[in-house]
């Protein structure tokens, strides 16, 4: 009985080993070696990356899109022309015609104290249906009668002020200012420099280059001594 247990066991040992060995097979069998794993870690660590580096280099960081940024460029003012005065809108244009323009005149509210007509503000509009220009000073300022502008007794012109262009658009109006040596006094009055003052119902105004123009006060008569008249340039400014 001692020999059959004994072989007995020995089968048993044997089947178990066998068992063991069996088990060792499957498992060497679906699970990687040792020296397979590295090879299969480098390949996937080179497999590339889909998402989209940063410029820095840095993960996660993104740099700022400039596609839709608006640039300023410096550019040149188009349309800058050198005209200048009410109605401009750049460029040049001709002088006004004598005919182009209708001309009043009234006695100005800043004027010297006395009883003559002191200063009056002389207004030249366009009455074209073009614009225009006009510049300077007054060529001829002439005390005349109600009659022709030809018979006339001019006044010595002292300019003030400096003459910039003024152009006129359709109804646009111009002006300057004459400025007499006031008569004193009452009545016929007298002049400070011992004078006889001088009185015209109308004065021809001339202008460069836009004719000569006989024009009459909306109040009264021109009154002056002297035979002298201070005159501003041409001006699209309000005057008083």
């Amino acid at each position: 009985m001692q020999y059959v247990n004994g072989i007995r066991k020995a089968a048993l040992a044997i089947a178990a080993l066998s068992a063991a060995l069996t088990v060792t097979a499957c498992q060497s069998g679906n699970s990687p070696t040792a020296a397979d794993s590295p090879s299969k870690a480098a390949s996937s660590s080179g497999t590339p990356s889909s998402a989209p580096s940063s410029p820095s280099g840095k993960p996660g960081s993104e740099a700022p899109s400039t596609a839709g940024t608006p640039t300023a460029t410096a550019s040149p003012i188009s349309g800058s022309g050198t005209g200048s005065g009410s109605g401009s809108g750049g460029g040049t244009s001709k002088t006004c015609a004598a005919e182009a323009l209708t001309v009043t005149a009234h006695q100005a509210t800043d004027r010297p104290d006395g009883t003559g007509t002191g200063a009056a503000i002389i207004e030249f509009t366009n009455k074209s249906a073009k614009p225009c220009t006009l510049q300077g000073h007054p060529t001829l300022v002439a005390g005349a009668g109600n009659g022709s502008p030809d018979h006339n007794a001019p006044l010595k012109v002292t300019p003030t002020g400096t003459a910039t262009p003024v152009t006129l658009a359709p109804g646009g109006t111009a002006r300057l200012k004459l400025t007499f040596v006031q008569v004193q006094g009452e009545a016929d009055g007298y002049c400070e420099s011992g004078a006889t003052p001088s009185s015209y119902p109308t004065l021809v105004v001339g202008l460069p280059g836009a004719g000569a123009h006989q024009v009459a006060l909306d109040d009264g008569v021109f009154a002056e001594c002297d035979n002298t008249v201070t005159a501003t340039a041409i001006t699209a400014t309000e005057l008083t």
